[in-house]
């Protein structure tokens, strides 16, 4: 997925308030869950994420991506990390919070990956503990046509990052991500593709539900995505 970005990922995901995020994610697992003391964070990138939410909780991450992984590793090394599929994830333990954030579900592709993914994660969701899911846009809201651009101005870095023009294939969408790098030893070009599914709020909501979880819809999530936040009883 990030093969060939890895090393930028931070850059080029700085305008993202990872502190802000963290406090908004603990409001809302304090309310639902008071005393929660363990966290994984599934799909945990670099790292960003647990480096705020250890502020309250024992943290712990996976991620399928070896590269990513590495960076989080030198950002964050007493934290315990594990490389590993979302979808076939079995660590053998269970923790007071589960989360997957900033959309990477849309990685499992598939609705049966949705599933699959949703029952894994649940399954290390401790009696009482919470599972969050931040999902990525849904078929109703996707912009034929829409062309997307992140642009990083640093001293020594450069980099446009563009997409656009990708055609949905019923519930699959391919982006090819082009990437313009600019650094002193010269100026690069590469292209990412990034397999992605988009699912309906109802199937993000029967997923939960079949997992065996309570389920609820929060419209307002961490950055205008929404959440999806499944409760397992006591």
């Amino acid at each position: 997925m990030f093969s060939r970005s890895a090393h930028l990922y931070d850059a080029i995901y700085s305008f993202k308030d990872y502190a802000a995020e963290s406090e908004r994610l603990h409001g809302l697992v304090d309310q639902r869950t008071p005393g929660a003391r363990t966290l994984l964070d599934v799909a945990c990138g670099t790292g960003m994420h647990l480096a705020e939410l250890r502020r309250w909780y024992e943290v712990e991450g996976v991620d399928v991506d070896p590269q990513l992984l590495a960076i989080a590793r030198q950002r964050l090394p007493d934290v315990p990390l594990h490389e590993g599929d979302m979808t076939t994830l079995d660590l053998g333990r269970e923790f007071d919070v589960v989360t997957c954030l900033f959309s990477s579900i849309a990685y499992v592709r598939t609705p049966e990956g949705l599933e699959r993914a949703t029952a894994s994660l649940a399954r290390h969701v401790a009696p009482g503990g919470l599972l969050v899911v931040e999902p990525w846009i849904t078929p109703d809201a996707w912009i034929p046509d829409h062309v997307a651009a992140v642009f990083v101005d640093e001293p020594e870095l450069k980099v446009a990052r563009i997409n656009g023009g990708a055609v949905p294939d019923g519930d699959r969408l391919v982006l090819d991500m082009h990437y313009l790098v600019g650094t002193p030893g010269g100026v690069e070009h590469f292209i990412e593709r990034h397999d992605v599914g988009m699912f309906t709020r109802e199937q993000y909501l029967d997923a939960v539900r079949a997992a065996g979880l309570d389920v609820e819809w929060d419209d307002e999530g961490l950055f205008g995505r929404g959440l999806v936040l499944g409760r397992r009883g006591a």
